[in-house]
Formats: C-alpha cells, sequence, structure tokens
C-alpha cells in the first residue's frame, strides 16, 4: 500500500490535523509540545526516584546493617512501580478508548504529579518506622498507575494528529521526554549536592545532614510546577480526529481490553517484544550504570570508582546522544520503515552488548564512548517506538493495546533488569561482560518479533475498525461527544 496523500482527516499534509473543517484543531506545536510534557515528567519522575534510590533510600526508608540489602530492598520499590504499570495501562486505556485521549492524559498527570510530589513531603523510617516505608511503595504504586497510562496517551495525541508521511516523526516528541527528564532530574540532584556539599565535596553521594533531612526533597517537591505547565497545556487540546471520527461512527468498543484480546493478540505479544531491548538497554545504560561507574573499584564487587557528580556529568553528555538521535530516528523511520529501521538498531544493540567490556578496559574515553554508544543506539531503538506500537492497534482499541504492550514489557525488560544486572555483575567478579550477555539475548529476542512482524509504516491509522469486528457480547456502543 502507498503512502497516503493527505493527512488522517483529509487535510492536506502539512495543514494543522484536527477535527473536520469549522471546528477546531491542534495546532502542530501544541501537539508537540502536548505529548512532550507528559513524558518529560513521567521520566523525571523515574530518575529522581532511581536516583533517590541509589543515593537516600537505602538510609532514610530501608535501613539495615547491610548495604547491598538495603539498595535491593529499594530497587524492589522501583520494581514494584513496574507491576502496577500494566494495571494503569488496562485502567486509563479504557478511559482513553471510551471517552478520549485527552480528559484520560489530564487524570493519568494529575495522578502522577500529586504521588511524586507526596514522596517529598514522606516521614522517614526514623520518624514513623514501617509506615514510611509503607506510604513510599503505596505512593511509588501510584505513581506506576498513572505512569501505565501516560506513555500510550502523549504518543497517541502525536501520532493521530500527524501530517502524512511524518507519523513516526511526531511520534519521536514523546520519545524525547526520556532524555529530557533525565538531564532535569539529574541536574537537580548535582545543583541541591552543589548547595548543601557535606565534607566530602559537593557530592549527592556523600550527602550531607541537610541534603539527607531535606535537599532530597526538592526534586520530588519540585514535579508540581512541571504537572501545572503540562496540565495548562493539555487542557488546551481538542480531541484527535481520529478518535472523533470512531466515536461518531459508533464504533467506541464497550470493554477495549477484551476486544484487543480477542482481536489483536498477537499483536500485543509482537509489541511485547519490539520494546524488550529497548528498555533493557535503557535500564542498563541508566540505573545499572549509575550502579557500576560510582562503586570503588577496591570494592567486593569492584566498579569504576568515578564520584557520583564525575560520572553523572559523563552520562549526561551521553544522554545528548540519545536526544539527538531520538530526533534522526523518526525521519529514518518515515523513509524506510519502521520495522526495517529497528531491525538494523537492535542487530547493534547486540553487538554493543558483547563489545562493552572491552569499550570499558580503554579508560575513561573509553567509558565515554561506552556511554555514547548505549545512547545513541537507546534513541535510535526508542524513537520508531512511538509510531510503532500505536499502528499495531485500531482506534477503538488503540489507546489499550499500545498501553498493554509498552508497560508489559517494562515488567519483562525493566522491573527485573536491575536485580539481574547485580547478579551477572557479581557473578563475573566486578567484570560486567556477563551484563552485556543479557543485553545482547534480550536484543535477539526482539530482532526475531522484528523480523515475524510486518511493516507499518503506511498502515491508515483509521482503518481496521471493520475488520476488528466484535464478538456479539462484545458489541461497539456509541458514546456522546
Amino acid at each position: 500500500m502507498s503512502a497516503p496523500t493527505s493527512s488522517p482527516t483529509g487535510s492536506p499534509a502539512g495543514s494543522p490535523v484536527g477535527s473536520p473543517a469549522g471546528t477546531p484543531v491542534n495546532s502542530r506545536s501544541r501537539v508537540l509540545v502536548a505529548s512532550l510534557i507528559g513524558t518529560t515528567i513521567e521520566f523525571y519522575d523515574f530518575y529522581i526516584y532511581a536516583t533517590a534510590a541509589v543515593l537516600v533510600f537505602p538510609k532514610l526508608f530501608f535501613p539495615s546493617s547491610d548495604p547491598t540489602t538495603a539498595l535491593l530492598s529499594s530497587f524492589a520499590v522501583f520494581g514494584a512501580a513496574m507491576v502496577a504499570r500494566p494495571i494503569g495501562a488496562v485502567v486509563f486505556g479504557h478511559l482513553g478508548d471510551r471517552l478520549g485521549r485527552k480528559g484520560t492524559l489530564v487524570t493519568s498527570l494529575l495522578t502522577m504529579g500529586i504521588a511524586t510530589f507526596l514522596i517529598g513531603v514522606l516521614p522517614t523510617y526514623a520518624q514513623a518506622g514501617w509506615v514510611a516505608t509503607a506510604l513510599l511503595v503505596l505512593m511509588r504504586l501510584a505513581q506506576g498507575f498513572a505512569l501505565g497510562g501516560e506513555w500510550s496517551g502523549a504518543a497517541l495525541v502525536a501520532t493521530e494528529n500527524a501530517p502524512s508521511g511524518k507519523r513516526a516523526l511526531f511520534g519521536t516528541f514523546p520519545q524525547l521526554g526520556a532524555p529530557l527528564g533525565f538531564i532535569i532530574g539529574n541536574g537537580l540532584f548535582l545543583l541541591m549536592g552543589a548547595l548543601l556539599p557535606s565534607a566530602a565535596g559537593a557530592d549527592p553521594s556523600q550527602p550531607s545532614e541537610a541534603f539527607l533531612s531535606w535537599g532530597w526533597r526538592v526534586p520530588f517537591l519540585f514535579s508540581a510546577v512541571m504537572v501545572a505547565i503540562g496540565l495548562w497545556v493539555r487542557m488546551r487540546l481538542v480531541e484527535s480526529p481520529v478518535f472523533a471520527k470512531t466515536r461518531e461512527a459508533g464504533l467506541v468498543r464497550k470493554l477495549p481490553l477484551v476486544a484487543v484480546v480477542r482481536t489483536h493478540g498477537r499483536q500485543l505479544v509482537l509489541g511485547t517484544f519490539f520494546m524488550l531491548a529497548t528498555y533493557v538497554l535503557f535500564y542498563l545504560m541508566t540505573t545499572f550504570s549509575l550502579s557500576y561507574g560510582r562503586t570503588a573499584r577496591d570494592a567486593a564487587v569492584p566498579g569504576l570508582g568515578y564520584s557520583y557528580t564525575t560520572f553523572v556529568l559523563m552520562m549526561i553528555f551521553g544522554v545528548v546522544f540519545f536526544a539527538v538521535f531520538t530526533l534522526v530516528s523518526g525521519p529514518l523511520a518515515d523513509r524506510y520503515g519502521r520495522r526495517t529501521t529497528l531491525a538494523w538498531v537492535t542487530a547493534a544493540i547486540a553487538v554493543f552488548g558483547l563489545v562493552w567490556v572491552p569499550l570499558i578496559g580503554l579508560g575513561t574515553l573509553g567509558v565515554v564512548l561506552w556511554l555514547v554508544l548505549g545512547f545513541t543506539l537507546m534513541g535510535m531503538t526508542f524513537g520508531p517506538m512511538g509510531a510503532l506500537l500505536p499502528e499495531l492497534f485500531p482506534t477503538s482499541m488503540r489507546y489499550t493495546g499500545s498501553g498493554i504492550s509498552y508497560n508489559v514489557s517494562s515488567i519483562l525488560g525493566a522491573a527485573v533488569a536491575p536485580f539481574i544486572a547485580v547478579a551477572l555483575w557479581e557473578a563475573g567478579d566486578g567484570s560486567p561482560w556477563l551484563v552485556g550477555v543479557y543485553l545482547s539475548a534480550m536484543a535477539v529476542l526482539t530482532l526475531v518479533a522484528l523480523l515475524v512482524g510486518k511493516e507499518t509504516k503506511d498502515v491508515r491509522l483509521e482503518e481496521g475498525e471493520s475488520a476488528a469486528t466484535p464478538a456479539a457480547d462484545e458489541a461497539p456502543v456509541t458514546v456522546a461527544p
């Protein structure tokens, strides 16, 4: 099928995409900002929690005579959010496919913002005992629940409003939130470490009493500002034209989850494995690399021995490449196809997993090269997902289907990654070569899924409704605008 020559609404390519003539439209800038702001907050929340899970939470919420046990306990709460994400994908997917994208995105963003802000005002274990730990777990579950509906909604805002031939490019803007969130989140922790230095200097990994008392809370409280901006932008959106047409045609499903499992189960599984290597690479390059980079060379399980500040600055340099190549991947996927682009990138990830130990062995230059290459591949694999996953499903179940694939993959590729990586790091006597093998193995699984799947570049987002005729007990229902 050749690429369509007009936007999904029939508007000339390049014009603002919205509802039929005479009704409000979403300008391109509004679409891009609205899709970008939510995922920026999502990944900002992830990074500040991941950083606090390494630096602060083991001391304040999981006291233990064994530092490794405290760290793993902190990571366990980190992983709990990943388990909650598929539940959020089902709930918010149901709302998004029944009631519309705009209202659902506002709700998910507000839920996420409240949970993140409340983490910043929690009592510590010393103040409230196990109640403090339980509240942290509860807020983290609330974060995961909200995030389960955030990504797919943001991706749909971008792709369902994209002009012809630029769907993958527009789909990279939600993905761009990952590097931006990293820079903002880690930048704030570095700033707080500089403003509240300990005897060891401006290094958050050696926190001062003030940093442990209140300094770590500032990044969590600051999320309220970002959420307020995000809500203001999203409240100005109008409903996507693709969903509006589905609603007008009476094709809204009563139970989108039932419909997508019955009619698009294969796409759910493939979408989950499409994201697997992306998730593993993402969490290894952020969470694991931070632990490995700052662990002393003479530790029981040796690391690279960099100070927290030095290594995070090196990571931020690498994340710039993450941002640049996220945007680069969009035009490539629009021109050559999502499947072809991702197949080549995934093969490169498999090779990268086998060569990163020799790179690290070259010294600081090699470590920087490892980070640059890893984050470059991250941008290239993450960018096209903003278009690929939504394209697997028809409009009436797109929010649910893309959200489930994205978030179930987070369990397989992210929730368990910190534990697997630490175990393999220890098994390798301090060398992360087994961690690299793990990454390569996950990349092979993703490559197989891509080879089995089909190209979606030329799929029209309105198509597939009639092909997914509901069963007798799952008839579509018309929802009034």
